[in-house]
């Protein structure tokens, strides 16, 4: 990914054996990392049992905030892409058993398809 991409949000695929370090100490035994997408600092992390959305806050990003959402949780998703006047795409994930969808905005050259595909992979 190159610095302009980073500082412009797009999402690029991570490697995943440096990522498998990092995440070692939340991942259940059977649980592997398939595919993860890094927007500035955020992560989308696809295992094969669940989405995990993982938010660093602050100027130093120790702070960090690690949401799983199990696919069988997942009761349907939307994209919307970016327009000629809106230049950020969003994602909203509906869980079951609430009544708001979990929304992640999007910038422009995320690979929206990517994301909407590998959430469609694991989540039917």
């Amino acid at each position: 990914m190159g610095l302009l991409d980073g500082l412009l949000g797009n999402a690029s695929e991570v490697n995943l054996q440096e990522l498998a370090e990092e995440l070692r100490p939340i991942m259940g035994i059977q649980e592997e990392l398939k595919l993860a997408y890094k927007v500035i600092r955020d992560l989308f992390v696809f295992t094969n049992k669940r989405l995990i959305l993982i938010d660093k806050q602050g100027l130093t990003g120790k702070k960090t905030t690690y949401h799983s959402v199990p696919y069988k949780s997942i009761t349907h998703f939307a994209v919307e892409t970016t327009g000629h006047f809106d230049m950020d795409a969003e994602l909203k994930i509906w869980i079951s058993g609430q009544s708001e969808p979990l929304v992640k905005e999007l910038k422009r050259g995320t690979d929206v398809v990517g994301i909407q595909k590998t959430i469609a992979t694991f989540a039917l």
